[in-house]
């Protein structure tokens, strides 16, 4: 079975390279974007088995993109395909709908056999859903340097319902914001004026209202409450 795959980066060399990775492989690259809005138009049109997408573009994120195509009722497979180690973009990318998320130092034959297992598997939910099941834990491990950092995620959101009117105060709300951004504690003093010492007495506040065992919990509850844009 061949997987039709659009491809959608900025960075022309790095388009190039994957036409390269995937000649002569059983993933035919169908169309490419250098844009988001190319890459929501051109899947939509081509309707592809799979999008392979970078985290950042000119006009707007890979993040806009999946929600858009999500919106537009796109059930196929969305792979980000990045640069990006940062945590908060790994909850962002699991709440916009995406099915995967890789490194861009992922080897060839790896990237290959995981757009391949994503793109064919007969698993409908999201791969939020997917690897929080324990259905088939054992393919978990096919998604690569991210599996496990995914799994601990997604097994965490499945075991608790999240309350979207837990009870925070409007200083920890903003503080998680900036959480979900990335930003680190003493970037958070610095943007809020406060004194490091209570960044982190209000992280761990957050922290324990939510039952988040750490900060990308916290970003993933963030983000899908539309915390953040």
């Amino acid at each position: 079975m061949t997987v039709r795959l659009v491809v959608a980066d900025s960075q022309p060399v790095v388009r190039a390279g994957l036409f390269s990775f995937f000649m002569n492989t059983d993933v035919q690259i169908v169309d490419e974007a250098q844009t988001a809005e190319q890459a929501v138009s051109k899947t939509l049109a081509i309707w592809p088995d799979a999008l392979l997408l970078d985290v950042r573009f000119p006009d707007q994120s890979g993040f806009d993109v999946v929600s858009a195509l999500r919106s537009q009722r796109f059930d196929r497979r969305v792979i980000f395909f990045t640069s990006e180690e940062r945590q908060p973009f790994l909850a962002r990318a699991l709440a916009s709908g995406a099915d995967s998320y890789l490194l861009k130092t992922t080897a060839r034959a790896e990237l290959l056999r995981i757009v391949v297992d994503v793109a064919t598997s007969a698993v409908n939910p999201t791969y939020l859903d997917y690897v929080a099941s324990i259905e088939a834990p054992e393919r978990i491990e096919a998604f690569g340097a991210s599996a496990g950092e995914l799994r601990r995620v997604a097994s965490h959101l499945r075991r608790r319902a999240v309350d979207p009117m837990n009870p925070m105060t409007e200083r920890e709300t903003q503080v998680l914001r900036h959480i979900a951004m990335g930003l680190s504690n003493k970037e958070i003093a610095s943007s809020l004026q406060l004194s490091l010492d209570t960044v982190k007495e209000h992280v761990q506040n957050i922290l324990r209202k939510l039952d988040a065992g750490d900060r990308t919990q916290a970003a993933v509850w963030a983000v899908r409450n539309k915390l953040i844009p």
